[in-house]
């Protein structure tokens, strides 16, 4: 079976203590890393301003994460906990095309 490439982006309150941050951010990799997904990447990317309030907060913490997986498993865990959340503002999975 094939490998997908996706990149998951979700935004992290902004009020969040920098421990909180940490142990959210392992805890969503372990999720993603889960019936063998790879995290080839997991970072910050930076905390912005939004266009408009999102649950009452201007700004958030974007944090990028590139996954490899051969099943949707672990993305599909990803997405469910991450829309019952109150931490998590926001996400994003997009199936990337790396095909060059």
């Amino acid at each position: 079976m094939t490998q997908t490439n996706y990149e998951v982006t979700y935004i992290i309150k902004p009020d969040i203590d920098e421990e909180a941050k940490a142990a959210l951010i392992k805890h969503y990799d372990e999720v993603l890393a889960a019936d063998g997904a790879e995290v080839v990447d997991s970072k910050d990317w930076s905390k912005r301003r939004f266009a408009y309030e999102i649950n009452d907060y201007r700004d958030g913490v974007y944090h990028i994460v590139n996954v490899k997986t051969d099943n949707d498993k672990s993305i599909n865990e990803f997405d469910r906990l991450a829309k019952i959340d109150n931490a998590v503002l926001r996400h994003m999975i997009v199936k990337r095309d790396d095909k060059k």
